[in-house]
């Protein structure tokens, strides 16, 4: 299956490169904060989401990308959610692929939006009912059914989990040595306590990518801490899929499954830290087998910007059965907050990836990226 996060980079038009400047220099005018402002107010409605645009640089070519993601949550009672996500991207057309293995944004693209998971739907990324309980014994208890994504309920991390505000790297958002689809339908079974938590997510997924359909199973379980060093998310993640993925010879075909750690930890005010140690079965075809990474956060009130953050992360994966040896990530942010809709990041990423034939492509790549929250 194509992973959810992968990029598909356009190469700049004229076109597109005015809509990626124009979001920038309403903000720098002062003109963009009552612009995204979409809540229905005194009713059960509520829209929002996230339009982002991004140019990257490599060596001598710059790719750029605009995908937008319209959300409407309608909550007719008490517990009750309907929830619906639509997917827009840049036209793919004339896009130059990136040298690397790992996607240098995760943001979801014109391929990723169109046709989805092989299927003749385009564009509708989430459609879900879903119910929270108030348990008697404290905690709640939720389930949603329909069109879902299993990053939106496993593998969560406070400083590492969102393309738009935090790393934009694919190695630094999921961990992509661990199985996690999305957007098709399934099924999230959800409770969470004073401090535990678990969820589990079961998917049929329309095609993976050797044209199969196949199930999916995840579970995590999660602790939540508060000490005197901060708040803190430990999460353990398991999942496994049936049958339905070529092994290394394409004469067989094997499960994909893995388990990954995912912790996050405040200290103090200002410091977060944060890690992934994932492992996956090599029985099927896969390109890396063990993932290690970590980082830190700063907060910006540390140098009186309140809302600003510095993000430093390094990624290495390796131990896959096919064409890569390892590829190493590592990736440095600063995201400027120009109000509360919309932000500004900086970012440096060098990659890293060592072949067992052909070229071993290195070096940095340079971006910038706009967001707005609505």
């Amino acid at each position: 299956m194509t992973p959810k996060k992968r990029c598909e980079n356009c190469l700049i038009n004229s076109s597109l490169h005015r809509l990626l400047c124009l979001p920038a220099a309403l903000a720098l005018t002062g003109n963009i904060s009552l612009a995204y402002e979409f809540e229905v107010r005194d009713t059960p409605l509520s829209m929002g989401g996230v339009i982002s645009s991004a140019v990257q640089c490599h060596e001598t070519s710059c790719f750029a990308a605009l995908p937008f993601q319209p959300e409407l949550s309608l909550r007719p009672g008490t517990g009750h959610e309907v929830f619906f996500k639509l997917g827009f991207a840049a036209d793919n057309s004339g896009r130059v692929d990136s040298p690397f293995n790992i996607a240098p944004w995760a943001a979801d693209l014109e391929a990723n939006v169109e046709n989805i998971n092989g299927g003749s739907r385009s564009n509708l990324l989430n459609a879900w009912y879903g119910y929270t309980a108030e348990l008697p014994s404290g905690g709640t208890f939720t389930t949603h059914a329909g069109i879902i994504d299993a990053t939106q309920y496993l593998d969560q991390n406070s400083f590492s989990n969102d393309e738009y505000t935090q790393f934009m790297n694919s190695a630094l958002v999921n961990g992509p040595n661990v199985f996690l689809p999305s957007y098709d339908t399934g099924l999230a079974l959800a409770w969470s306590g004073s401090h535990w938590s678990t969820s589990g997510v079961y998917m049929h997924v329309g095609e993976n990518d050797h044209d199969n359909a196949f199930n999916f199973v995840g579970l995590q379980l999660g602790y939540q801490t508060t000490t005197s060093l901060g708040d803190g998310n430990y999460r353990l993640v398991v999942d496994t899929t049936d049958r339905q993925f070529e092994d290394p010879t394409g004469t067989s075909l094997e499960r994909c499954s893995g388990v990954l750690f995912s912790a996050d930890q405040k200290i103090g005010d200002t410091v977060g830290l944060f890690t992934r140690l994932g492992w996956q079965d090599d029985g099927a075809a896969v390109d890396y087998s063990a993932l290690y990474s970590g980082g830190i956060d700063l907060q910006g009130s540390a140098w009186n910007r309140e809302h600003d953050n510095l993000g430093i992360g390094y990624a290495y994966l390796t131990g896959g059965n096919g064409d890569l040896r390892r590829s190493q990530v590592m990736e440095a942010y600063y995201r400027v907050a120009v109000n509360n809709y919309l932000s500004l990041t900086g970012d440096v990423q060098y990659m890293h990836d060592d072949r067992v034939s052909g070229e071993n492509p290195r070096g940095f790549i340079l971006g910038i990226r706009m967001a707005v929250e609505f």
